[in-house]
């Protein structure tokens, strides 16, 4: 008598492991004559169309090529199109200070962001640069220079502060590097 097998499939959850059911699943192949690689990527048969057609990657990347989003349309119609488009994108535009909507690689946080445009430097400054920039800017509204100047040291101590949040920064880099 052969021995009695075990089942994994008791309890909740089931303890058996992903992709290990036995029922075939079914694969879209690619709507592009002669093509038999998986067809995952939907693309409009038409403007306005709920209709898709389903290609690979590279027969989408080739379609999606000669795709005219403005195809059939006079000027007043385009017009208005793209100006939809810019309304209905603004909100991109608008998020802008966020570190992931700007320039740079995101490794700088908003305070040394904006210590940069104190000094006026560009976002992917290296510290020399930074050091460089803020000695000229200091050195022309020093309270030494410009004595009893109310406006020159409120400007140098701006120039001070923005230095010393790039410093602190420069510092931690080194640090974690």
């Amino acid at each position: 008598m052969p021995k009695a097998r075990r089942s994994n499939d008791w309890g909740f959850p089931r303890w058996r492991g992903y992709g290990s059911s036995r029922e075939a699943t079914n694969v879209r192949i690619c709507d592009r004559h002669g093509c038999d690689e998986p067809g995952n990527c939907p693309a409009p048969k038409s403007p306005n169309s709920p209709e898709r057609w389903y290609f690979c990657q590279a027969h989408a990347a080739e379609y999606n090529s000669k795709w005219d989003y403005f195809e059939g349309l006079d000027k007043a119609e385009k017009e208005a199109r793209a100006k939809a488009e810019r309304r209905d994108n603004s909100g991109y535009a608008e998020a802008a200070h966020y570190s992931w909507g700007g320039a740079g690689d995101g490794s700088r946080s908003a305070d040394e962001i904006r210590a940069l445009d104190v000094l006026e430097l560009e976002i992917d400054a290296d510290f020399v640069t930074i050091k460089k920039a803020w000695r000229e800017k200091a050195k022309t509204v020093h309270p030494d220079v410009k004595p009893g100047d109310k406006g020159a040291a409120a400007e140098f101590q701006k120039f001070q502060l923005a230095y010393e949040v790039l410093k602190a920064a420069e510092e931690r880099r080194e640090w974690k590097g």
